[in-house]
């Protein structure tokens, strides 16, 4: 009887979870590329939507994830690394450090960075971020040269791109 319970409370965190991420009907994550002069490391910082996060890690995880949590950011890492990386020219990852994140009720906002290497040092952008949990997911890749901001789109047709 606890077992069945115990599968029932699971059924409805996952029905939760799932039916928050479908609510709302643009799915989105904006990621901004740029260089900081005074570290001499290009910084990466992307924003998501919470229940996005949430249902997909939930889903994952056969349970509710809270990315805060050393497992949920474990997992969040893990995703993130199978689905946003940087190539250099010759076609090789380069070498993404986690910094951390923040999340908030709206929105996850997860810190990374290249250190002591340039924006040129960057050819191409892989981001297929959510796109393999939901099917509309768009993503935007906002690259910052100075004043100078190019943006680029990505989804699950075109997870890599030169970057322009």
């Amino acid at each position: 009887m606890k077992r069945l319970a115990l599968r029932l409370l699971l059924a409805a965190l996952l029905c939760g979870a799932g039916g928050a991420a479908l609510a709302h009907r643009f799915h989105t994550g904006i990621t901004d590329l740029s260089h900081n002069d005074k570290t001499g490391s290009v910084e990466v910082v992307h924003t998501l939507m919470a229940h996005d996060v949430d249902a997909l890690l939930a889903l994952r995880a056969q349970r509710s994830v809270d990315v805060e949590q050393p497992d949920g950011e474990a997992m969040l890492r893990a995703y993130l690394d199978a689905h946003f990386y940087l190539l250099g020219a010759d076609g090789k990852r380069l070498p993404l450090v986690w910094v951390g994140l923040q999340a908030g009720v709206d929105s996850v906002t997860v810190f990374q960075e290249l250190p002591a290497t340039s924006l040129d040092a960057v050819a191409r952008v892989h981001n297929d971020i959510l796109a393999d949990f939901l099917p509309n997911q768009a993503n935007t890749v906002n690259i910052r040269r100075g004043s100078e901001v190019v943006s680029q789109s990505f989804g699950a047709k075109n997870s890599e791109q030169a970057v322009r």
